[in-house]
């Protein structure tokens, strides 16, 4: 299909993208990598009356260091973000799951601040940053904001991004010392993960002392597994792990689809949770 009509903008800065989302209302999108707006724009799913293409903006790409935290740039492609030896150094869990992304082409063209803009649940890198204590920072006509990831998705495609704001960084706190591992069900490589898990495990003397786990897919926005972090603490053989990740799906709204019902989904998530957990908790 042919996309509606639309004015078109390429700013060179950041002040000028968001001046030109504040001068547009709540009629603009922004245009990043494109891999999920482009689609929608052709299937007629979203109108905008102005698209503010921020591929020019050179400030908003890029990774750094800022003491314990890691700072990616919005606009840094998935590419980058895997390959760079600053994520894979003290954000494993990232570098792993956008590896695991789409394909090489959507991975070369999308980004890690479009993806986590988008807001869609089934997206892998939304749950992963959860699970890392992620800041989303945002520019807006009132300056930057900085918005914790537990409260930036709000609902179903929907995050707490105003519409005069552009999301411009990603901070991420340094966990080179926490075991990690992804873990998706989908159905071909290209698919939207069923079910995913991200999680992040710090051991101490043969023992679990703290996990986070991130769930992809498990309801309108992507949540954590409180019930089978509590229930990790102190965890010390595959047993343990086995019966606290039952609690996986505790708290979640899975959907029903093509794909598979909510109870299947609640299978998955406990399943992967074991799975990833005893992977991120190392041989011992």
């Amino acid at each position: 299909m042919i996309p509606a009509a639309f004015d078109y903008r390429r700013p060179d800065s950041v002040d000028e993208a968001v001046a030109a989302l504040a001068e547009s209302g709540e009629e603009a999108k922004v245009l990043a990598g494109g891999q999920s707006l482009l689609a929608m724009l052709r299937l007629r799913l979203v109108f905008p009356e102005l698209l503010v293409d921020v591929g020019a903006i050179d400030a908003l790409r890029g990774i750094r260091e800022e003491g314990d935290t890691l700072v990616v740039g919005a606009m840094t492609t998935h590419r980058d973000v895997m390959a760079d030896p600053l994520v894979r150094r003290h954000a494993g869990l990232l570098a792993a799951a956008t590896a695991t992304v789409a394909d090489p082409a959507v991975r070369n063209r999308g980004t890690l601040g479009g993806s986590l803009a988008h807001a869609d649940p089934a997206a892998d890198l939304p749950a992963v940053v959860l699970a890392l204590d992620g800041e989303l920072v945002a520019a807006g006509p009132a300056g930057l904001r900085t918005i914790p990831a537990r409260d930036f998705f709000t609902d179903y495609l929907e995050s707490a991004l105003s519409s005069d704001e552009l999301l411009v960084e990603v901070r991420i706190p340094k966990a080179g010392d926490w075991g990690f591992r992804y873990e998706k069900f989908h159905r071909a490589a290209q698919a939207w993960a069923t079910v995913g898990v991200a999680a992040l495990v710090r051991t101490d003397g043969g023992r679990i002392a703290e996990a986070r786990i991130g769930l992809t897919n498990m309801g309108p926005t992507p949540l954590r597994a409180a019930a089978t972090e509590a229930a990790l603490a102190g965890a010390a053989d595959a047993g343990e792990v086995e019966r606290a990740a039952q609690a996986a799906a505790e708290g979640t709204r899975p959907a029903s689809d093509l794909w598979g019902s909510s109870e299947y989904r609640e299978h998955l998530a406990r399943v992967l949770t074991r799975r990833a957990v005893l992977a991120a908790a190392g041989p011992a």
